[in-house]
């Protein structure tokens, strides 16, 4: 086969086999395939997008370019979840330990930002030390011994997807449907868990803008979960504004860490309940999804969730007091308010744009060989349906050198829209799809 062929094909709308997919994606992995051609594919399929079929093998054949784990032998029943990607979407930091402090193994591969969405991976990078880097051997031991994995892609573990998924965020193919299943569900289905809570955003800071297109992906991916043999629970979130406050890396882990420790903002602790709740409930743990949310509620309130947390940290490499003391975490030089630029209502947000000022602050990545800084972001208290007067401080702004600061006290009161007359919150959730 010639890859020249397949990026015809797909550019003129055709199918591609599953000869085909399966010889790109091997092919890719071995490295007989540079990146030019790859980006041109990528585009071909994000603008003529796959068919279910298409979609199914490129995950399979995703999750079959390295070693698929089975991890049965160190425990009978192993759970996961994963977001499609949102600002200020901290949630794996809080829910993973939560749910390993009921009692649930995780073991979790997670990735790195996307577009204006940060990744889980730079997050926990803001901990001094702290690694994703784990052989197989390491993944099942750190799982058997503590109950609680969060690992990087590794050269093992779905490699195509980890080459992908750079490639993606740098050439503007971050938002398609079968791209995203097929990179999210390959990399569960090569982690060997048994579950999937699948938190699908929608929303002016979700690669699916509309409810109806994010249940369009979750059904897809729910339907490449049971065709695996795996239970999947996918919920529709909202990301028309900011999850939480914090948006930037070391922000976001403490935000996350002052939720485990029983405060943080009343969103993201509902929004971490729910999801927890439903991978409790799918573990057999309890039998309704209100008492999963007890067992939830008990392991926040007890100091177990936090003390996971800090486990997880230190098993990885991290400095514990970091997580005892989060005022150790990375700081910025800069911090200076943003003020409301008009008295009213906030009517709606442009969350990407938020997010995409905390990447210009350097808290992401335009290229992938981009480092990050952890210690920029934003904090945005102010949400949907909150009234202020003009001049009053509705966040605060992080930031290492006085260009960025300059342009993000301008950017981010662009992306707030404003209302004389008082504004319904949206909701945290909209729909709970599963496998019938």
């Amino acid at each position: 086969m010639r890859m020249v062929d397949l990026i015809a094909r797909k550019r003129d709308g055709d199918e591609l086999s599953s000869e085909a997919i399966s010889w790109f994606i091997k092919s890719y992995t071995a490295g007989d395939i540079p990146d030019y051609q790859v980006s041109a594919l990528l585009m071909a399929i994000y603008l003529r997008g796959m068919n279910q079929r298409e979609t199914v093998d490129l995950t399979l054949a995703m999750a079959h370019s390295g070693e698929v784990l089975d991890l049965h032998d160190v425990a009978p029943f192993i759970i996961d979840k994963h977001s499609s990607g949102g600002v200020g979407d901290k949630t794996s930091l809080a829910v993973l330990p939560l749910v390993a402090a009921v009692g649930v193994p995780v073991g979790k591969m997670s990735g790195r930002g996307l577009g204006s969405s940060g990744g889980t991976l730079d997050k926990l990078e803001s901990i001094s030390g702290w690694s994703p880097n784990l052989t197989l051997d390491q993944f099942k031991k750190q799982l058997r011994e503590i109950g609680l994995v969060l690992a990087g892609q590794t050269s093992d573990l779905a490699p195509a997807d980890g080459k992908l998924y750079a490639l993606r965020d740098v050439t503007a193919t971050v938002g398609n449907r079968s791209l995203i299943a097929a990179s999210i569900m390959s990399k569960k289905l090569a982690a060997g868990t048994d579950a999937i809570v699948l938190d699908v955003k929608t929303g002016t800071g979700a690669f699916m803008s509309t409810v109806a297109a994010a249940e369009d992906l979750a059904r897809l991916m729910v339907g490449i979960g049971r065709d695996a043999g795996r239970q999947v629970v996918a919920l529709i979130s909202d990301m028309n504004q900011p999850l939480g406050h914090a948006v930037g890396n070391a922000l976001e882990v403490k935000e996350a860490l002052d939720t485990l420790g029983g405060g943080g903002p009343d969103d993201f602790w509902h929004h971490c309940l729910e999801v927890a709740a439903h991978m409790v409930r799918l573990a057999g743990k309890a039998a309704t999804l209100e008492a999963s949310k007890a067992l939830v509620r008990e392991a926040r309130d007890s100091g177990r969730g936090l003390a996971k947390f800090r486990e997880l940290v230190v098993a990885q490499g991290g400095d514990g007091r970091q997580i005892d003391d989060p005022s150790l975490l990375p700081q910025a030089r800069y911090v200076e308010p943003i003020e409301a630029p008009t008295t009213g209502y906030i009517r709606a947000m442009n969350t990407a744009a938020i997010g995409l000022t905390c990447v210009a602050c350097g808290g992401g990545r335009y290229v992938k060989t981009d480092r990050i800084d952890p210690a920029v972001g934003i904090v945005l208290p102010a949400k949907i349906g909150d009234y202020y007067e003009a001049g009053q401080t509705i966040g605060t702004i992080h930031a290492n050198d006085e260009m960025t600061l300059q342009q993000a006290q301008r950017d981010i009161p662009a992306a707030i829209y404003w209302s004389d007359n008082p504004v319904d919150r949206p909701p945290l959730f909209y729909a709970t799809l599963a496998d019938a």
